[in-house]
């Protein structure tokens, strides 16, 4: 059985890729669904962002197998996006709208 990932450990990688230190690639978008599916160095996120905001994190799973979703953060009160700080939640918001155009 896998371990739980918590938000924090989620957070911490959209952080390093919103600074830069981690590649972020778009592997796929759910235009029907508002989901994206990313991938940051090991990590597998599937991420709610419409109409050019981020809403919050639905799924991650880190290259052990940890995972987590939207329904277990929850229940601790929290999601990884709301850990983002604004200027962090902005650069990732940029990231998905770039490649979100290189796609369409």
């Amino acid at each position: 059985m896998s371990a739980f990932l918590s938000a924090r450990d989620v957070c911490q990688r959209l952080r390093e890729a919103a600074l830069g230190v981690l590649a972020f690639e778009v592997c796929e978008v759910m235009s029907q669904s508002g989901l994206i599916a990313v991938y940051i160095e090991g990590w597998h996120l599937l991420l709610d962002f419409a109409e050019g905001h981020l809403h919050h994190c639905e799924y991650a799973r880190n290259c052990a197998g940890d995972e987590a979703t939207l329904d277990t953060w929850q229940r601790y009160g929290t999601d990884p996006v709301s850990l983002l700080s604004t200027w962090e939640l902005a650069q990732i918001e940029r990231l998905l709208r770039d490649a979100n155009r290189v796609q369409t």
